[in-house]
C-alpha cells in the first residue's frame, strides 16, 4: 500500500534527525490514503523519486538515540508510525490523544522534555483539523510539539513546501521551530463560532467556489474547482447579492488605517502575506495580508480570473491591498466564508463580524536563516 511505502521512507528520516537536538523525538505521520500524492499515478511517481532522494541523504546520518514513533501512532497505526485517518475528524482526534499523551510524558520526564514532531500527509483538511486541535492545547504542552505539512494533496496551499522533497529536508537538515499565527473569524450570533483557520480566510465569491467545489467532489470526474471558478466569474452576482459591505481595518495598536464601503465580490484575509490558496492561486502574492475586490463587470472578472494565477491581479483597478491584524465587516446581505477550505454561512444577525490575527500559536518547522 502506497502509505506504507511513504511511512517507510519518513519514518528513517525521523529517525536520524538532528531536530530534537539531544532530547526524544517521538513522530506521528497522520495521513489520508484518499490525498492526490497518493491516488494519483503520475504525482505518486514524482512523489516515490523524492522520498528515495531524501532517504539516500538520511542514510549517511547517524541514527538518534530516543527518536521513535508516538505511542499514539504504536497503538493505532503501525510500526513506523503512520496513522491512516478514516473519516472527517480523524486528524482532529489523533491529535487530541497526541496531546493528552505528551500531557502524562511531560509529567513524567522531568526537565528533559521531549519533542513531539506530527507530520501531516494530506490535503488542506487534514492540516486544518491538526492545527485547530493543537490551537486548543495549553501553552505549555504546544511548545513541545512541532507540525510538518506535507504537499500530499491536491491543492496544497497550507503546505510547508510546494514540493515534497523540499519539505521532507525539512527533518534531515538543519531547521528550528516558528511560531505562525492562526486566523479566527467572530460573529455577533451567540454561540456560532468562532470557526479558525491557518492560511487564508476569506468572504464572498471564493468561498461559494470552496463551497460548492465541497459539494461535488468526489462525485464525478474533473477539477471542480476550475469549473466552479468559471461558473462563479458568470453567475455569482446572480446566486448571491453583492451588496454594499463596511469595511474598518485596524493594525497592531487597535488604531484604524482604513475604512471602506464598496459593493465586494470577495475580501481574503492571510496569517501573513505570500500567501495562496485555490491551488497555487496567488491572492496574496507580496508582504501584505489583506485583498479586497470590487464588483465589476464580467470582463474584468474574466480578466481578472487569469491574473490571479500569477499575481497581477494587484495591478487591476478594482483590487485593494493592505496590511491589517483585524478586519471588521458590516453588511446585510447573506454571504459565505471559507476556512481553509471548509465553509460557513455568515447571516444577517452574524454581523458586524470580524477577522483577526491570533498572537503566534501554531509551532512549525522552518530552514535556519542563515547569518549576514
Amino acid at each position: 500500500m502506497k502509505p506504507d511505502i511513504f511511512a517507510d521512507f519518513v519514518a528513517k528520516l525521523c529517525s536520524r534527525s538532528p531536530l530534537a537536538a539531544g532530547r526524544p523525538l517521538y513522530w506521528t505521520i497522520i495521513a489520508n490514503p484518499k490525498a492526490g500524492g497518493f491516488t494519483i499515478p503520475f504525482r505518486w511517481k514524482k512523489h516515490y523519486r523524492q522520498l528515495e532522494a531524501c532517504a539516500k541523504k538520511a542514510e549517511a546520518m547517524p541514527p538518534q538515540d530516543g527518536a521513535a514513533p508516538s505511542g499514539v501512532a504504536l497503538r493505532q497505526g503501525n510500526s513506523q508510525g503512520l496513522v491512516l485517518t478514516q473519516s472527517r475528524g480523524h486528524a482532529g482526534s489523533i491529535t487530541r490523544a497526541l496531546i493528552e499523551e505528551a500531557i502524562s510524558k511531560e509529567a513524567a520526564s522531568g526537565r528533559c522534555k521531549p519533542l513531539n514532531l506530527i507530520i501531516t500527509a494530506g490535503g488542506d483538511g487534514t492540516s486544518l483539523e491538526v492545527l485547530t486541535a493543537l490551537f486548543h492545547a495549553a501553552p505549555e504542552i504546544r511548545s513541545n510539539f512541532a507540525v510538518l505539512r506535507l504537499p500530499m494533496g491536491t491543492g496544497n496551499d497550507g503546505a510547508d513546501a510546494f514540493e515534497l522533497e523540499e519539505a521532507l529536508n525539512l527533518i534531515i537538515n538543519p531547521s528550528e521551530l516558528a511560531y505562525q499565527r492562526a486566523l479566527r473569524l467572530i460573529s455577533s450570533k451567540e454561540g456560532k463560532g468562532p470557526f479558525l483557520a491557518f492560511n487564508i480566510l476569506s468572504v464572498g465569491m471564493d468561498a461559494f467556489v470552496t463551497h460548492m467545489t465541497n459539494k461535488t467532489k468526489g462525485k464525478l470526474p474533473g477539477d471542480f474547482y476550475k469549473i466552479w471558478v468559471d461558473i462563479a466569474a458568470l453567475f455569482y452576482d446572480r446566486l448571491y447579492k453583492v451588496g454594499p459591505m463596511e469595511i474598518r481595518a485596524l493594525d497592531e495598536s487597535g488604531k484604524e488605517i482604513m475604512g471602506i464601503q464598496e459593493k465586494l465580490l470577495l475580501l481574503a484575509v492571510g496569517a501573513s502575506g505570500r500567501r495562496s490558496y485555490g491551488s497555487r492561486k496567488r491572492i496574496l502574492p507580496d508582504e501584505r495580508n489583506v485583498c479586497a475586490l470590487k464588483q465589476m463587470p464580467l470582463h474584468r472578472k474574466i480578466a481578472l480570473k487569469k491574473l490571479l494565477n500569477s499575481g497581477g491581479h494587484i495591478n487591476h483597478g478594482e483590487s485593494i491591498l493592505f496590511n491589517a491584524k483585524r478586519v471588521e465587516i458590516q453588511t446585510r446581505h447573506p454571504i459565505l466564508a471559507q476556512m481553509d477550505g471548509e465553509t460557513v454561512l455568515l447571516e444577517r444577525d452574524d454581523f458586524p463580524a470580524a477577522i483577526e490575527l491570533t498572537e503566534p500559536i501554531i509551532p512549525i518547522l522552518r530552514k535556519v536563516k542563515e547569518k549576514k
